[in-house]
């Protein structure tokens, strides 16, 4: 727990996913970004989050993902704050999913 948002390591994620659980993520990089790496999540850039709140599913748990987990800890922390119940941040980022999980995982 950091700031009211709890943790969520990659290993506790990919558990999930391997266990056919329907994960609602939401990347905030930048398109860029994104291109050189990414788990499947829905991309809506940090700065066009608060523009796209109706886009981003309150009844559903939100799993914020970034590069390492500062961008996606602000968001999430944002998000709490315009009433989204069950949020989520991802502990590390896309870089501790390539260091735990995907090897092969291009970094940046």
């Amino acid at each position: 727990m950091k700031n009211g948002i709890p943790q969520l390591t990659v290993k506790e994620l990919k558990r999930r996913i391997d266990a056919g659980e329907d994960v609602y993520i939401l990347d905030v990089r930048e398109p860029s970004e994104y291109r050189i790496a990414q788990i499947g999540g829905k991309l809506i850039p940090q700065t066009d989050v608060p523009n796209r709140l109706a886009e981003i599913d309150r009844n559903r748990e939100v799993i914020v993902q970034c590069r390492s987990g500062v961008r996606s800890q602000r968001i999430a922390e944002f998000l709490k704050q315009q009433g989204y119940p069950r949020v989520v941040n991802l502990a590390g980022g896309i870089l501790a999913w390539a260091d735990e999980i995907d090897p092969k995982m291009q970094k940046y």
